[in-house]
């Protein structure tokens, strides 16, 4: 039975102060709920109907801390969705340790002031489709756990580490072992013409802004996407969870050439 102090609870880990000091995060969806119990991810409370609770294996039910089934109208009182799913479930946050020394290997991605939580959530879709495994956020980045990043990410959180620090940081232990910085501009050599490195920093800027002026000096590869078409009026840019895509997409395509 969920209790009305419990259904508080659950309602403010949609708040990031109370995510931060609870250390602690909330999915929702039967799918995104099966993908973590697989995972095995640290479940720490499973709320779900009925039905869907008898559908877990019991080995997945064992490694889970609390489970509480619950009525459809009590999911409804503490989900974000506007259309619940039949389980939600409470995660607690990995303790992810930034090592400057993982830039050396393969391909990582950097986000300047990305505030979208649909963009983000897609861009982690996207790395872990083209297998990068970590993003580094500026620190006014979006919350990773924001409810709309999670729903966004459709379980790829589980596979790609995001952390938060200070850009200018990073771009300098990355100067520091010449690792390339490519940056995402309005003008620069198209992506499809530079020949691209197998390893090094794909740097996206914001949605409106794009990359912030004083980070543009790390930048060592100035790249963009050309556009095809001489229609100006509403379709001046590409959304930068698309242009993570095409981007990604053609670091793929360079690196195969090289096998």
């Amino acid at each position: 039975m969920l209790s009305r102090n419990k259904a508080n609870y659950l309602i403010s880990l949609q708040k990031k102060k109370t995510r931060d000091q609870e250390r602690l995060y909330v999915i929702e969806g039967d799918k995104l709920v099966r993908e973590f119990l697989i995972a095995r991810a640290p479940v720490v409370t499973l709320v779900a109907k009925p039905e869907f609770l008898n559908s877990i294996p019991l080995m997945q039910k064992q490694g889970i801390d609390e489970i509480i089934p619950v009525s459809y109208d009590d999911l409804k009182k503490i989900s974000s969705l506007k259309s619940p799913h039949n389980a939600l479930a409470v995660i607690r946050m990995p303790e992810n340790i930034i090592n400057f020394s993982d830039l050396i290997k393969g391909l990582t991605i950097a986000l300047d002031c990305v505030q979208d939580p649909g963009n983000l959530g897609t861009i982690i879709r996207a790395a872990g489709w083209f297998g990068i495994r970590k993003i580094y956020c500026s620190e006014d980045c979006v919350d990773l756990y924001n409810p709309k990043v999670i729903q966004s990410s459709m379980g790829a959180i589980l596979h790609v580490s995001v952390f938060y620090t200070a850009l200018h940081s990073l771009f300098e232990s990355a100067q520091e072992s010449k690792i390339k910085i490519y940056g995402a501009l309005i003008k620069g050599e198209s992506i499809y013409t530079r020949k691209l490195s197998t390893n090094g920093i794909i740097l996206l800027g914001n949605e409106s802004k794009g990359i912030s002026e004083e980070l543009i000096p790390y930048i060592t590869d100035r790249i963009m996407i050309p556009k095809l078409t001489d229609e100006s009026p509403g379709i001046d840019s590409l959304n930068v969870s698309m242009a993570a895509s095409v981007i990604l997409s053609e670091f793929t395509r360079s690196r195969g050439r090289e096998v």
